[in-house]
């Protein structure tokens, strides 16, 4: 076993984060997974191919024969989901395949991606499923883990980010914060107070293996408001969108195409979504999500990637 100098030198401890070993081996997948599905914003199908990768080589997509590292460093601007980009190309909605990843404990990987439609887009998307990341984390307990080596032949430590001191950052009455912990804890809020079924809710997690993941988060579907989706369509989102990959409340009716798998399903889906855009912070093979207590409020990706941001920065 070996902490390789390449591995400490990409994750050097700042003021406000101290990378400590987890205790655990760097692994990856012990075969490739396989899956194609529809884009829900684009409404393309996609196949994505997740290889085994070496030790320190950390997760990141392979598209038309572009690297696009699975770093906050390449995180561009959009609506309703997180997209990399690099050099002109882009993948979208990556947030639901990082966030099964980082909590199966996938520290490296290639995830080729390719479109199915046209071979001429810059961009593609990764597919939705259910809306959720269920399908992600079956494919991934099918093929298994194995300890990643690195080109020498040797496995390489896993290390985690440690918060040292509070950080914070909010938009209008969004916020997320995180305060230094000994575990990995997060406390998310919604409120949808004119969309009555929703309501105002709060989910309390903590991280401690794949199987709670697994069984409180994994399977929370992406949601909608129904009376928002004419104009969502007309910005160019949701094309793919439907009742087979989304829960759509009516701000009268309810849900119309119940039943939810939790009573504060959108809440957790909330939850999948913010580990799935912090895993951003990891750095070659090393763990994304922080050893934190987070608190968000109403967050989105836009904020989420903020945080990612502030936690990423040098001094």
């Amino acid at each position: 076993m070996t902490l390789a100098g390449g591995i400490k030198s990409a994750v050097k401890s700042t003021s406000l984060i101290s990378w400590k070993t987890t205790g655990k081996l760097q692994k990856t997948v012990t075969n490739y997974i396989q899956k194609t599905g529809l884009g829900v914003h684009s409404g393309k199908l996609s196949t994505v191919k997740i290889h085994p990768e070496l030790a320190g080589r950390g997760r990141y997509f392979e598209f038309k024969s572009n690297i696009i590292r699975a770093s906050i460093d390449y995180v561009k601007e959009s609506p309703l989901c997180t997209t990399l980009c690099k050099d002109g190309y882009s993948v979208r909605t990556i947030e639901h395949l990082l966030s099964a990843l980082e909590a199966s404990g996938v520290d490296n990987c290639r995830i080729e991606i390719q479109s199915c439609d046209s071979d001429d887009d810059a961009s593609v998307e990764v597919p939705i499923f259910d809306g959720s990341a269920r399908e992600w984390m079956e494919a991934i307990r099918q093929v298994g883990l194995m300890v990643a080596k690195d080109g020498g032949g040797k496995s390489c430590e896993k290390l985690a980010p440690f918060l040292n001191e509070p950080v914070f950052v909010s938009k209008n009455d969004s916020f997320v914060a995180a305060f230094p912990s000994q575990k990995t804890k997060i406390r998310y809020g919604i409120d949808f107070s004119k969309i009555p079924a929703i309501g105002c809710q709060w989910f309390c997690f903590t991280f401690a293996d794949d199987r709670i993941y697994d069984n409180l988060i994994a399977s929370s579907r992406t949601f909608c408001v129904y009376e928002e989706v004419e104009k969502l369509r007309n910005a160019g989102l949701i094309s793919g969108g439907s009742a087979e990959n989304a829960i759509i409340c009516s701000a009268s009716r309810g849900w119309l195409n119940p039943p939810l798998r939790f009573d504060d399903e959108p809440c957790r889906h909330k939850v999948l979504d913010l580990i799935g855009d912090v895993s951003l912070v990891a750095r070659s093979g090393s763990q994304g999500l922080p050893v934190a207590h987070i608190f968000a409020y109403k967050g989105g990706h836009s904020l989420h990637a903020e945080f990612v941001r502030q936690l990423n920065r040098t001094e």
